[in-house]
């Protein structure tokens, strides 16, 4: 559970920051909101910057497979940082509609991808990589940076 629990306390990371934007957004605090919004992405990029720089790899290693999981992962990592940059845009210009519908669209994506990552990928490491590699990887991860 070593990767699971500190994967999962980042998801919860990230989604305490969105909201914080989006209720930021909501009030019409603009300055508080791109704070937020902003601390929501370094966050968020920087979570993807782990998995993909050391999680994913060391997985590919042990399992054999790049084809997987992590392919799909990476793809919705890139999803995601389209909409980050559709909603940077947004702020800029202080549509809060506009804001407020990239967030549902955000929202729901990441809500799925998390799930995914959580009840399937996360598991699946903790599982099949032994607990050195466990271990090395996730100090890897808590050392990467944007």
């Amino acid at each position: 559970m070593i990767i699971s629990n500190y994967m999962k306390d980042e998801h919860r990371e990230c989604d305490n920051l969105f909201a914080n934007a989006e209720e930021a957004v909501s009030l019409g605090e603009w300055e508080v909101a791109e704070e937020k919004f902003i601390a929501f992405s370094n966050e968020t990029l920087t979570h993807f910057k782990r998995e993909e720089d050391e999680l994913f790899p060391a997985f590919e290693e042990q399992t054999g497979s790049s084809q997987g999981p992590t392919m799909v992962m990476r793809y919705e990592h890139e999803q995601v940082k389209g909409l980050i940059g559709k909603m940077a845009s947004v702020i800029e210009i202080k549509d809060e509609d506009a804001y407020l519908s990239l967030a549902e669209s955000m929202m729901i994506l990441l809500q799925q991808h998390n799930m995914k990552e959580e009840q399937m990928l996360y598991a699946m490491c903790d599982r099949s990589l032994p607990q050195e590699m466990k271990e090395a990887t996730l100090a890897s991860m808590k050392a990467v940076e944007l």
